[in-house]
């Protein structure tokens, strides 16, 4: 009797393992299909007659509206377009802070900066001995940097399971330790809190272990009288 009641209950949270996401993700393209289509489909279903229009059609013109701004941003005049209306929006105090946060994450996001922002780093974070995964954004330079006495790294930390927030770190160059891991794979393994096991292509602890070790021996020989 406990023992079919054990496999019940395996099964049933097996199940809900694999329904949960899937039917998740119906809801949300559900409601993201719904919510576009019926703000652009009323829009067009003004201007279209009637017998033309089709669910869906709000998609596609949505699809077409992002393919226009596109090829229009890529050309000369478009880009100096795009150039005046992001300087007038900095001059507009709260519509700045809200431009300025989303095109920074678009940023990322883009494939003109994939090469900058596609590298996975470990850390040791939040203290010494305890690791986490995170991401390389960028150098620190001028006056921030003049004031570390060693070379400092921009580091973003992301929060499990809502990888969307996170933590900014100023962390030396030393201290990053390089991780044989996609963006997609370790983004999978912080959402997933550690239940997801990426291929295990390099050794990272063995290397932060080796680093410390290296470290403990270099500070005993400057003790060492």
């Amino acid at each position: 009797m406990n023992t079919l009641r054990a496999s019940l209950r395996r099964y049933f949270l097996t199940g809900l393992l694999v329904i949960t996401p899937i039917w998740g993700t119906i809801l949300i393209l559900k409601t993201l299909f719904v919510t576009v289509d019926s703000i652009l489909g009323t829009a067009l279903a003004d201007l279209v007659l009637p017998d033309y229009y089709f669910p869906g059609l709000g998609i596609l013109a949505l699809l077409l509206l992002i393919f226009s701004a596109g090829v229009f941003a890529t050309n000369f005049l478009g880009k100096r377009l795009v150039v005046r209306w992001e300087e007038f929006l900095d001059r507009v105090p709260i519509v700045r802070g809200i431009y300025a946060t989303l095109k920074s994450m678009m940023d990322i996001l883009s494939f003109k900066q994939r090469e900058k922002y596609n590298k996975v780093v470990m850390i040791q974070f939040p203290k010494e001995g305890h690791y986490c995964l995170s991401f390389v954004t960028g150098e620190t330079r001028k006056e921030i940097q003049s004031l570390a006495p060693e070379p400092l790294v921009h580091v973003f930390v992301p929060t499990s399971p809502n990888p969307t927030s996170g933590y900014f770190l100023l962390v030396p160059e030393r201290e990053i330790i390089p991780v044989d891991m996609g963006v997609e794979e370790a983004m999978k393994l912080i959402v997933s809190g550690g239940f997801y096991s990426p291929p295990d292509k390099s050794s990272s602890i063995e290397i932060a272990k080796k680093r410390d070790r290296m470290t403990l021996k270099d500070s005993q020989k400057v003790q060492t009288p």
